[in-house]
């Protein structure tokens, strides 16, 4: 008998992390394969489902950093640890972290767009011998927006990072200032060959993929996550279909080069 794609499978909540009033990480129960990048649909009966994207991957379990945005979001955050969501996943082609390995890797990522790429960051952070340098770029609005701050103490002992915030907080020792901004100044051997990561609000990504490209990346060497444009999970409602692609089946993550021509 063939599996119904549609039906999905109880997974209970191992641990919620707070990082602000609207944005929390779910450690759910789970034992299987994912990759960062790709998404789960979380539902609640009489509630609906959401896209979420992997936001870590443990042993026995896998985290959804979720933000408080509606009907079925606001419901999940009345949960308590304990208690169970439901799951369908994963979908979509996630990171390949193969595909960084041995280059130059700088991953830019703004406000909850870091939530996707911490699997890739979380990686390398712990096989650091993998890659010829690492540099994370995140941007967030204010220090109160800043997701995963024990994970920055962390990462900053095995990668450059650059954590700044639009408001300025130059006091209190934050960088200040667009994550486009920090571009230029990158500390690289060879641009041409470095890899990048992009994934953050649009207007953001395509501001960051122009610096790139402006300061000798190439389009080939880039990556985005069309994160935003997640769905059902299995091509069937068409909500994400641009051109011919099905966000959910060929992405949310592509080649720069793909992924250009994907303009909805």
């Amino acid at each position: 008998m063939n599996k119904n794609e549609y039906i999905p499978f109880s997974s209970k909540i191992k641990e919620i992390i707070r990082h602000t009033d609207i944005e929390y990480t779910f450690r759910m129960e789970y034992q299987g394969d994912a990759k960062p990048g790709q998404f789960f649909e979380v539902s609640l009966p009489k509630y609906g489902e959401a896209p979420i994207s992997v936001s870590g991957i443990g042993k026995d379990s896998i985290d959804f950093t979720i933000r408080k945005v509606g009907k079925v979001t606001d419901e999940i955050f009345e949960y308590a640890s304990g208690l169970s969501l439901f799951l369908r996943g994963p979908y979509g082609n996630g990171f390949d972290v193969t595909e960084y390995q041995g280059k130059e890797l700088v991953v830019i990522a703004g406000g909850t767009g870091v939530s996707p790429v911490r699997g890739v960051i979380d990686y390398f952070s712990n096989h650091a011998d993998e890659v010829e340098k690492m540099i994370l770029v995140a941007g967030f609005k204010s220090p109160e927006d800043i997701l995963f701050t024990e994970d920055f103490k962390r990462w900053e002992q095995n990668m450059e990072v650059i954590l700044t915030v639009d408001s300025d907080e130059k006091d209190a020792g934050y960088r200040v200032g667009l994550v486009t901004e920090y571009i230029p100044k990158l500390e690289l051997r060879s641009r041409k060959d470095a890899a990048a990561i992009v994934v953050g609000p649009p207007a953001m990504m395509r501001f960051s993929v122009m610096g790139l490209l402006d300061n000798g990346f190439h389009e080939e060497n880039i990556w985005i996550s069309q994160e935003r444009k997640m769905c059902c999970g299995i091509g069937k409602c068409g909500h994400c279909k641009i051109n011919n692609k099905y966000i959910c089946l060929d992405g949310p993550v592509f080649k720069y080069t793909d992924g250009k021509n994907l303009i909805d």
